[in-house]
């Protein structure tokens, strides 16, 4: 079966064919501005996406064309789709709230209020900081009440049912949380790219450390674990945050680390680094990455150590927001 890697930038949707090299622009967004996207991991060819307050869409023909799914007029930054129940989707706002579907999108409802936990008084986005966001949502690969939430910035907070009751972030844990990877065969072993540093707990949650022997760089931005193997694990970094997200001023670069070692750079990437730290996913064989920069999607097949680009961009995105992979559903 044939892959398409979407890529949400701050306009469009990008569909990108690895094996033709072809780069192709979804339509039926409306103008509306993706915020986030994910795969769905239960139909072929389904993705998600949400947008700054036109609601979720949904595509079933492997990102070609989209349709409204709810929440419309909501500030959303986020979508996912759990890995333990068909149709279930969260979507986390400005201000932070979850919201959950269990309907695949027919219908929504929100969770208990993330702004009643103790911590909420120290949340604020430092570029806003009259404000904060749910910038990321991770789910349990096998348990469809638990996941994790994380809150830009000031959290990473979690649920066990499904959203009817919040844990407040842990001690020693990561304060600015951009993405959480977990693996299926390692479900409380959580991997966490921050602006605070890496992260990574044994325990769901409960307790945290960061190894950052190796990181040149503090500033974490995405982070995926090679689908063959839960101790090989690949980070996006920069200096600071200016210098992980726009391209023509940033200098991000790519690290892998294997079990308890140091992290080491990734070949493929510029050095001196001159491009944005790439959205990074997942594959579905052992060794198979991917990310996602200005320049491009580049694709990996030996666990992170080497990229290779995959699929050329025409155009510079102004932005990336969001990165999946969906498998043909014909």
């Amino acid at each position: 079966m044939s892959e398409r890697v979407l890529v949400a930038t701050a306009d469009e949707v990008l569909v990108v064919d690895p094996a033709r090299g072809s780069v192709e622009i979804a339509s039926g967004l409306g103008g509306a501005a993706p915020t986030g996207l994910a795969a769905d991991p239960h139909a072929l060819g389904r993705a998600w996406c949400c947008t700054h307050r036109r609601g979720v869409f949904r595509s079933d023909d492997d990102g070609a064309t989209w349709s409204p799914a709810g929440l419309d007029g909501e500030q959303l930054m986020v979508v996912a789709a759990s890995p333990a129940r068909r149709d279930r989707l969260w979507a986390g706002v400005e201000m932070s709230a979850v919201w959950r579907s269990d309907d695949a999108g027919r219908t929504w409802r929100g969770t208990a209020q993330l702004e009643s936990l103790p911590s909420s008084g120290d949340w604020a986005f430092p570029p806003r900081p009259d404000t904060h966001h749910v910038r990321w949502i991770a789910c349990h690969p096998t348990d469809a009440g638990r996941l994790w939430v994380a809150i830009e910035a000031g959290a990473l907070v979690r649920t066990l049912d499904g959203g009817r009751t919040w844990v407040d972030r842990a001690q020693g844990g990561p304060w600015d949380t951009h993405e959480l990877a977990v693996h299926p065969d390692a479900p409380d072993v959580l991997r966490v790219a921050a602006g605070d540093g890496y992260f990574e707990s044994g325990d769901g949650g409960e307790t945290w450390a960061s190894p950052m022997d190796g990181l040149e760089v503090g500033y974490l931005r995405s982070v995926a674990i090679d689908p063959g193997e839960p101790e090989v694990v690949i980070v996006s970094a920069a200096t600071h945050a200016h210098a992980a997200y726009a391209a023509g001023r940033s200098d991000g670069r790519v690290y892998r680390r294997t079990g308890g070692g140091a992290w080491t750079r990734a070949a493929g990437w510029p050095d001196p680094a001159t491009t944005i730290a790439p959205l990074l996913i997942p594959g579905r064989r052992r060794g198979e990455l991917w990310a996602a920069d200005e320049r491009g999607v580049h694709r990996s097949d030996d666990g992170g150590a080497r990229f290779e680009k995959a699929a050329a961009f025409e155009r510079t995105p102004r932005h990336l927001r969001g990165v999946g992979l969906v498998t043909k559903a014909s």
